[in-house]
C-alpha cells in the first residue's frame, strides 16, 4: 500500500518531458526519487477528488522509460508485463515497477485524497497530476534486482503441467 505522493504521466507527457529535457529546460517537477502512475484519470464528478483512475498498459511506456529513471524516477505503477529492455534499465538505475489492479479505477480513486494538474494541462486526462494517496494497493512485478513476476509465473505454471 502506498501513502504518499505519485506522479501521473501517459504517452503525451513522457514525449513532453523528454523534449523538455534535449531542449535543456529541465521538468516541471522534481522527479528524483518520485514514482509515475500511467494513467488517465477521468474527470471527478462533483464531490469527489478525481474520477476513475486505473492503470494503463506499462509497455507504451518503454520507450521512455530508460530516459525517464535516468533522470531519478525510482518506480512505475501500471498494468502488464515489461519488455526485457525495461527490466534491465530498472536494474541498471535501481528502479521498481508496481502492478495496480486493472480494472479497478474507481476502487482506485478512492484512495486519492488530493490531485492537482501540475503540467501539460492542454493534455486533458494526460496531463501531469500530482496525486496524495493513502492505502494505494500496488504488487512488485519487477524489482530492481531484474525479478520478474509475469516471467516467472509463466515458469512456474509451465512446469505445473503435465502432458500425458
Amino acid at each position: 500500500m502506498i501513502t504518499g505522493v505519485i506522479y501521473t504521466a501517459r504517452d503525451a507527457t513522457h514525449r513532453r518531458m523528454i523534449e523538455s529535457l534535449l531542449r535543456g529546460e529541465g521538468l516541471p517537477v522534481d522527479l528524483k526519487g518520485q514514482i509515475i502512475f500511467y494513467t488517465g484519470p477521468a474527470p471527478a464528478k462533483p464531490g469527489r477528488v478525481i474520477g476513475s483512475i486505473g492503470p494503463t498498459t506499462s509497455s507504451r511506456m518503454d520507450k521512455y522509460l530508460d530516459f525517464i529513471l535516468s533522470h531519478g524516477v525510482k518506480g512505475t505503477i501500471g498494468k502488464g508485463y515489461r519488455s526485457d529492455g525495461a527490466v534491465e534499465s530498472m536494474k541498471r538505475y535501481k528502479a521498481v515497477y508496481l502492478i495496480a489492479p486493472g480494472g479497478a479505477g474507481a476502487y482506485l480513486s478512492e484512495r486519492v485524497i488530493s490531485a492537482e494538474v501540475i503540467a501539460y494541462e492542454d493534455l486533458g486526462s494526460e496531463s501531469m497530476q500530482r496525486l496524495e494517496v493513502q492505502g494505494f494497493p500496488v504488487m512488485v512485478a519487477n524489482d530492481s534486482y531484474g525479478n520478474d513476476i509475469f516471467r516467472d509465473a509463466w515458469k512456474k505454471w509451465r512446469r505445473s503441467i503435465r502432458i500425458s
